[in-house]
């Protein structure tokens, strides 16, 4: 198969996916703008009739009798109600066109490697201890998770993070992938529902409470005294209202509201609990009943898609419909916020009457909220990595084999664009081999060993890799290339590394993840100690890793250590990234080849610092 050299793959990428990000923005730039003049002459219309209605009414009201001027009065309300609700309905779809106009202009961007637009590194997921997340940018700013997130819910973007800091198991992996090949073809339904997750402004706490609620015990449904209190209250206060206005002193007529109020005080506690449970949660939900809509309009493909559409829909109501009644019911609980809301209260119960709403959904429904997120989450995971699928045609899906062995072509690191990063081959054993890659500074090793583990974990996710082939087994990426000493626990450098391996070589010896075999990156290892020490732990270090059939790739800058594959049968081999001097300027190729470096270039670094090295 003929390969397309790097520049021309990335012009190539660029022109498939830029022009029509490009057009999609230019388009809805346009339909924004007709939205746009359709709202500002609907207010012109609204306000033009508002009063021509004001006038009709005071001509009616004067000229007819009271029967056809109230129905009248109602003619024009309603039609008015109509109007409101048509101009309502361009104000929403001129936002949601200038949301889809945000997205697009984002993905231009990203497309060009500016992430300014994407304030969510998630560096919140950030763990030192972690296997691998610091070591390969998998979090923070300019991060992996920073270039792929395009989650609106928090939900959604902590399922995206433990995509990465979880290997999936093969049926997953491979489930995952045709459930991303299938929604990186959808294009407008994506972008439609990336639009609906950004008017989401949702907080973990608040789904937190509302399952707490869930949970807690009934008020008023297994309470027969006040279910009748609720029917009984509106009664009596009408008779105290018509007596205090007909027949008795108002301080009379309010014996008739002091069951209302007692009843009131004796459950105020009990109603500030559920509240503060469910308040919060009103908007968030609404939201969500527009993201499940979004996906009851697939017609799903896949089997992990029908899975959470199957979740999402049932016979009797789907979650988007149950969803939107439950945000209703807690906003009508929430009218408690106003000032003239005790009115309501006196008069008819209003705080348990939709206390009871709430109880009768919550006992049809105990059980279905997180089933729903946890649908919810996974499709929004799934269509970050789609859009991911979409902007990289030039990925490739890898192939999860039994085999013990790694192998790939023309292998890139993800977070470079392929005219800047170069593309090598590489194939080893996952069990009992070690490659030591020597080289000068700046040659290229960290960046490389990067490469191969941001590959890995992103082929244990079931995301597609910036490979043109990869086949491998489950691995589980084991990374110790950053290490710094932490002053609140008194740690150098060198005993925080020393606590890395120690970590490392556990995970080797007696891996708790058996189905994942453990694969490691080592960068320099025992830097923080003296040439001796250092060579000489070293040498133990990798002795051990082979006794325990590790396997790994080391980068090292002492080359003594390239004698150990002479007496190795096999199990290590060295591999190297060379720099050459051309002009009295460094050139770096950064293309793994077999061997010992031959190159060096610290010297010459120095001097054109203006270091006088003699």
């Amino acid at each position: 198969m003929y390969v397309l050299p790097g520049e021309l793959l990335y012009f190539w990428a660029m022109n498939v996916r830029l022009p029509v990000y490009q057009e999609r923005e230019a388009a809805f730039r346009r339909i924004a703008g007709n939205l746009e003049t359709r709202y500002r002459n609907g207010s012109i219309l609204r306000l033009i009739l508002f009063f021509v209605g004001i006038g009709v009414l005071i001509y009616i009201w004067t000229n007819f009798e009271v029967a056809p001027s109230l129905l009248a009065t109602l003619f024009l309300i309603t039609g008015f109600g109509y109007l409101i609700n048509w101009h309502l309905k361009i104000q929403k779809s001129l936002q949601h066109t200038r949301l889809l106009i945000e997205i697009n202009e984002r993905e231009i961007a990203l497309l060009q490697q500016d992430f300014s637009s994407t304030p969510d590194t998630g560096a919140d997921f950030l763990d030192a201890w972690h296997e691998n997340a610091i070591d390969l940018d998998l979090f923070g700013s300019h991060s992996f998770f920073h270039f792929a997130n395009r989650c609106g819910t928090s939900i959604g973007r902590q399922r995206l993070a433990n995509y990465f800091l979880n290997p999936a198991e093969a049926e997953t992996i491979k489930d995952r992938q045709s459930a991303v090949q299938e929604l990186s073809g959808q294009l407008d339904w994506r972008q439609d529902y990336l639009a609906l997750g950004k008017e989401i402004s949702d907080n973990p706490r608040h789904l937190l409470l509302l399952r707490k609620w869930m949970e807690s015990p009934t008020l008023v449904l297994r309470n027969k005294l006040l279910q009748a209190a609720l029917i009984v209250a509106p009664f009596l206060s009408t008779a105290g209202l018509i007596a205090w206005i007909f027949y008795l002193p108002w301080y009379g007529a309010l014996l008739f509201f002091v069951p209302q109020m007692l009843i009131l005080r004796r459950t105020l506690d009990r109603v500030n609990d559920i509240h503060q449970y469910t308040g919060e949660a009103e908007k968030v939900l609404s939201h969500y009943a527009e993201l499940c809509l979004q996906i009851e309009k697939l017609r799903p493909e896949s089997k992990l898609i029908q899975e959470q559409y199957d979740r999402l829909i049932s016979i009797k109501e789907p979650a988007s419909k149950a969803i939107k009644k439950l945000s209703y019911q807690i906003s009508q609980l929430n009218v408690r916020y106003n000032a003239f809301a005790i009115f309501l209260n006196i008069f008819g119960l209003w705080d348990l009457f939709w206390v009871l709403q709430l109880e009768k959904w919550k006992a049809r429904r105990q059980g279905s909220l997180d089933p729903w997120f946890d649908a919810l989450a996974e499709l929004e995971a799934l269509q970050s990595i789609a859009t991911l699928a979409y902007n990289q045609p030039h990925w490739t899906f890898p192939e999860i084999v039994d085999q013990s062995n790694l192998e790939a072509v023309q292998l890139g690191h993800p977070l470079l664009p392929d005219h800047i990063g170069v593309k090598n081959d590489f194939a080893m054993p996952t069990k009992g081999q070690i490659k030591l890659l020597t080289g000068s500074n700046m040659a290229g090793k960290s960046t490389f060993l990067r490469t191969v583990g941001l590959n890995i974990v992103l082929a244990m996710s079931g995301s597609p890799v910036c490979a043109e082939k990869l086949r491998l087994p489950l691995l589980r990426v084991y990374s110790s290339m950053r290490t710094q000493d932490a002053l609140h626990e008194s740690t150098s450098s060198f005993f925080a590394e020393l606590k890395r391996l120690k970590f490392i070589i556990e995970a080797v010896e007696s891996p708790l993840h058996v189905s994942h075999t453990p694969f490691f990156l080592l960068d320099e290892i025992l830097k923080g100690t003296n040439s001796r020490d250092r060579h000489k732990g070293s040498r133990a270090l990798i002795h051990q890793l082979l006794r325990a059939n590790g396997a790994g790739l080391i980068a090292t800058h002492d080359l003594e250590l390239g004698d150990m594959e002479d007496t190795s049968n096999g199990s290590i081999e060295n591999l190297r990234m060379e720099v050459e001097i051309q002009d009295g300027e460094l050139f770096f190729d950064y293309k793994l080849k077999k061997g010992i470096t031959q190159s060096f270039n610290a010297t010459h670094l120095m001097q054109k610092m203006g270091i006088d090295i003699s």
